[in-house]
């Protein structure tokens, strides 16, 4: 009896792990950074900081994963960055335009530059890695002339609160009352749903997770919403580009789970040939997600350029690997057709905490870089791992 039981456990806990892996990941390496750095990382102005060093990067890796799910990659996203970053300073800066107008522009020339490498990659079947290969090259140039070598500083007020603004505070306490309120709202908007849910299913006749496991549940999401509410309400509150990076992570999972866009996207990633037979539009499906990675490119590079508040010919050199770093660690498959948009942020932030994390200890840029690579591999391993066992 007492071995049935503690094969009954076993199971349980192999299967919270199988589901919830990379947040308990991520959980593990919090602390892990927290006594490492005598609890630096998790003070208030330091996850703040967090937040904003990473916020381009996981605006990218919800571009990614998108590309991913088709079984292609992106290799040009950081010269995308870097180039979309040059326009929006020649015309902000240089031609003084306003912000309002010169983002909305720069966002439909990150789309069209993936247009355009969307029709090599879906209508002349050129493959992914070459033709992003050469857009990196491509548009690292351009960038360079563009610039002519230097960087063009100090934008406009009004631009460097996408990457650096806050939410204004109604209240003048030493909390962010907004953030509270916000923080608080969102847990019981998150409890109803969950309720919600549950009870369809229920209605439905369908299998549902026990009182037991589903309270659990509930009290740990309510516990770390208002947990993380309550640490940046310590300091200035939520910044923006977080409620923006939230509002695309929501978007986008409902796209990609509730939508036919969405079934489509992984039909095509899972079996390309079995997908067209059924009659989803394959190569348009693929156009499309090429130019949805253009546009969030475009809107990556602007944050990267509100934060620096500069556009240099540098920028976003390498961030294509933490992108994919990102997209693979948090559960995206190699081959296609397997992933999801809070996988892909929790692996952003996994890799932003491990960054975040050496720097704090001294870590060199150099051994960092290694890391960095070593942990891209292991995501690999990780996912070659699986689909074998599962095989």
């Amino acid at each position: 009896m007492n071995d049935k039981n503690e094969r009954n456990f076993g199971e349980i806990l192999r299967k919270i792990f199988e589901k919830y892996s990379m947040i308990i990941i991520l959980i593990v390496t919090l602390l892990i950074f927290q006594f490492l750095t005598n609890g630096i990382l998790l003070r208030p102005v330091n996850v703040t900081n967090l937040v904003l060093q990473n916020s381009h990067i996981l605006v990218l890796a919800i571009g990614m994963l998108m590309v991913v799910l088709l079984g292609h990659v992106d290799l040009s996203v950081g010269s995308v960055m870097a180039f979309v970053g040059a326009i929006s300073a020649i015309l902000m800066i240089q031609k003084e335009m306003s912000p309002w107008i010169v983002i909305p522009l720069c966002l439909i020339i990150g789309g069209i530059i993936g247009a355009w490498q969307g029709f090599w990659i879906a209508y002349v079947k050129i493959p992914a890695f070459i033709v992003t290969l050469a857009g990196l090259l491509l548009f690292r140039g351009l960038t360079q002339y563009t610039l002519k070598g230097t960087s063009i500083a100090n934008y406009p007020e009004a631009f460097n609160f996408l990457s650096s603004g806050y939410l204004p505070n109604i209240g003048d306490g030493e909390l962010h009352t907004t953030s509270l309120l916000i923080g608080v709202a969102v847990a019981i908007l998150l409890v109803a749903t969950m309720f919600s849910s549950r009870k369809k299913k229920q209605a439905n006749l369908l299998k549902v997770e026990s009182n037991a496991s589903f309270f659990t549940k509930l009290a740990v999401i309510v516990a770390t919403i208002i947990g993380i509410t309550y640490v940046f309400s310590q300091h200035n509150g939520f910044p923006f580009v977080m409620i923006l990076i939230l509002i695309l992570a929501s978007g986008y999972t409902f796209v990609t789970n509730r939508t036919v866009v969405g079934r489509h996207i992984y039909a095509t990633g899972g079996n390309y040939k079995s997908a067209e037979l059924s009659g989803v539009k394959t190569k348009k499906v693929t156009f499309w997600v090429f130019v949805n990675m253009g546009v969030l490119s475009a809107l990556a590079g602007m944050i990267l350029a509100a934060r620096l508040n500069a556009a240099t010919p540098q920028a976003g050199n390498g961030i294509e690997l933490d992108a994919l770093s990102a997209v693979y660690f948090g559960g995206a498959s190699t081959s296609g057709g397997i992933g999801t948009i809070v996988g892909a942020i929790v692996g952003g932030l996994i890799i932003g905490v491990l960054n975040n994390g050496m720097s704090i200890l001294g870590v060199g840029i150099d051994l960092q870089q290694a890391i960095r690579g070593l942990i891209l591999l292991l995501a690999v391993v990780i996912d070659q791992y699986n689909k074998r066992k599962k095989g």
